[in-house]
């Protein structure tokens, strides 16, 4: 690393974390141009959740193997690919001329982040290490933090101006900026002694996780009880267990299992993962309660996310630094102290309350999560060999991954459970009541059509209810995962080093 000059690592760091801006653009900057794509391209609601969830489920299903093939073929080379894959699917997406193509090309955008995101963060053990790798880190993981709350935003404004093809165009420069940082200042770097290739492991990891992903973001729309939906489960989780058995009786593995016995690697990818699962959950439901509740159009309601994007920011540069002098386990756990504070505070909200509320509970939420996000990606990347980082960092984010998915599951019933159960619909006409049962913006609808404003206040009513009862839930989750990592999580060996 010491070849390397100062100043090309500096490139190439910014070049990996434009990389990772795009990928959380395409995560929520869909959300804002659905309803105009349902209108443009005649596309029902279980076309527009595929829209969607294409994105994530490929981009889950595919970590595990295209981080093996990172370490193999070279991160950088895989990289420059990814880059390629994504530029070309976005391409597609902007002028698809109907709801399948879209979804073939959000498939598309998701193999591409497949390959971007492990070889990205493989990428920096060849770069920095110690506390550089951690501030290195930060970096990153703050690039793709921001680029998720930032899609609305950027969503928002371009759809006010221009056709929704653009929400797609606007990776197009992202990522020729990011491809030619990389190609000038990323050195290769790659694993000299690689395992065989693995297709068995690559197909029951690819399957399992695939069919899992599924199950997970189908049942809030189809119920967890649905045949599908336990079908699915049952397959990707035996299917899971099956790459894990196929795995550990190999002589050379595609991913090492054993690093997550290493209690550094392990307890990083959890808290990494409980931080996703929190994120994606007030992820889904804020902004629906800066529309619906506080009347905030789609462009006013990204601005409104800017205290969490900040929050996420500062949040991973205090706990890098933190980690570099004390080690990585008090800063996680007073991250995860930080996000349930801004979660409780964020529990107390009412239907009345102002956006200067909202605003200090996203921010210590953000702070909260930013620190645990960055803390426990540090941890884990830095208990991974460099030779196997990509195969190893690719674990971590296919849990990273599940995590968000299922927190949005999980979370998305909770909140639909909650609403309906507090929406009062006595004496309205059954069609009325049935429309305002299926969501919050529905209701506000149906109330203005009908001329029932008191079912509006109504609804903001018990979608506000259901929200805290969300934030509740996960700042029980965050709780937890303080009191365990404290009790149960030994200093790390980069810890006993310090």
């Amino acid at each position: 690393m010491s070849a390397i000059a100062p100043s090309r690592r500096r490139w190439a760091l910014t070049g990996l974390t434009v990389a990772v801006v795009a990928i959380g653009f395409d995560i929520t900057i869909l959300n804002v141009a659905l309803p105009t794509m349902a209108v443009d391209l005649r596309a029902g609601t279980d076309a527009l959740q595929w829209m969607v969830n294409a994105y994530v489920l490929i981009f889950a299903g595919l970590l595990l193997p295209f981080g093996a093939l990172a370490d193999r073929y070279g991160r950088r080379r895989c990289l420059l690919t990814g880059l390629a894959v994504f530029a070309v699917a976005s391409i597609a997406a902007a002028w698809a001329q109907n709801a399948t193509q879209v979804i073939a090309a959000r498939a598309g955008l998701g193999l591409g982040a497949a390959i971007i995101m492990p070889a990205t963060l493989a990428a920096l053990t060849g770069l920095f290490s110690g506390p550089e790798r951690s501030r290195a880190v930060s970096v990153v993981i703050s690039g793709m933090g921001v680029g998720i709350p930032l899609g609305p935003i950027v969503g928002g404004f371009l759809l006010e101006h221009f056709w929704w093809g653009t929400i797609f165009l606007v990776n197009i420069p992202i990522v020729a900026i990011a491809a030619l940082v990389v190609a000038a200042c990323l050195p290769e770097s790659r694993d000299p002694d690689p395992p065989r290739l693995d297709p068995v492991g690559a197909v029951l990891s690819t399957t399992g996780l695939a069919a899992f992903v599924y199950g997970v973001i189908d049942a809030p729309q189809r119920g967890w009880g649905a045949p599908v939906v336990v079908v699915a489960l049952v397959a990707g989780t035996a299917l899971i267990g099956a790459f894990i058995a196929w795995e550990t009786g190999r002589a050379e593995p595609m991913i090492d299992l054993q690093l997550l016995r290493d209690p550094q690697f392990r307890w990083g990818s959890i808290n990494a993962t409980v931080a996703s699962f929190v994120l994606f959950g007030v992820l889904f439901v804020g902004p629906q309660h800066l529309q619906a509740v506080l009347g905030f159009d789609a462009l006013d309601t990204g601005l409104r996310l800017l205290p969490l994007i900040v929050g996420l920011v500062v949040g991973a540069g205090i706990a890098t630094r933190l980690a570099a002098r004390i080690g990585h386990r008090l800063p996680i756990v007073a991250g995860l102290a930080i996000t349930t504070t801004g979660l409780l505070i964020g529990a107390g909200t009412e239907a009345g309350s102002s956006y200067v509320f909202v605003a200090v509970w996203y921010a210590v939420a953000g702070i909260g999560v930013g620190a645990t996000l960055a803390g426990g990606m540090d941890a884990a990347l830095g208990a991974v060999p460099p030779d196997r980082s990509g195969a190893g960092i690719a674990i971590t984010m296919t849990m990273r991954q599940t995590g968000g998915a299922l927190g949005v599951a999980l979370l998305g019933s909770v909140l639909a459970q909650t609403y309906s159960r507090r929406l009062t619909t006595t004496g309205l006409p059954g069609s009325v009541a049935d429309t305002a049962e299926e969501s919050v913006a529905a209701a506000i609808a149906v109330s203005s059509a009908a001329g029932l404003p008191a079912l509006a206040d109504q609804a903001r009513a018990a979608y506000t209810n259901a929200m805290t009862t969300v934030l509740a839930t996960c700042a029980a989750v965050g709780l937890a995962a303080a009191v365990a990592t404290l009790l149960w999580k030994r200093p790390d060996s980069t810890d006993e080093r310090r």
